[in-house]
């Protein structure tokens, strides 16, 4: 039973029923090796189609002017809250500071009230009367 060597591999036959098939030419890669794959094409730059028509279009120096400006305009924005902040800080302050002054106010006020109380029952001491006698 000998057979031809040649059925050997199905890629150098030459007598295939699908014989007019074109024939892709491989496309050798930078090492010069050739990748072995009819169908494999070659890579190329990828268009990027899903990008938005404004980044496209415009400009760079068109987008970083804009950048800049949406960056002044938060600048802006946080300095204004800062004031805004820094005053409402200062109305607390105020209003701690009043309410301390208020009760210092107040201590002193009963302190001297009980100074005079003091005072008043060491005139009465003084003058001969005692608490037991002057109730």
């Amino acid at each position: 039973m000998s057979q031809p060597e040649s059925s050997s591999s199905p890629s150098q036959e030459t007598n295939t029923p699908a014989g007019d098939v074109p024939v892709v030419p491989l496309a050798q890669s930078s090492a010069g090796r050739v990748s072995g794959k009819a169908w494999k094409v070659p890579k190329a730059a990828t268009v990027r189609s899903h990008l938005p028509d404004g980044v496209k279009t415009k400009k760079w120096e068109d987008r970083m002017e804009k950048t800049k400006k949406e960056q002044a305009i938060k600048k802006l924005q946080a300095e204004l809250k800062q004031e805004k902040q820094d005053e409402i800080k200062r109305r607390r302050e105020i209003t701690l500071e009043r309410k301390k002054a208020a009760e210092e106010r107040q201590r002193l006020e009963e302190a001297k009230a009980k100074m005079g109380a003091r005072k008043a029952a060491r005139l009465r001491r003084k003058m001969g009367r005692t608490k037991k006698i002057n109730h």
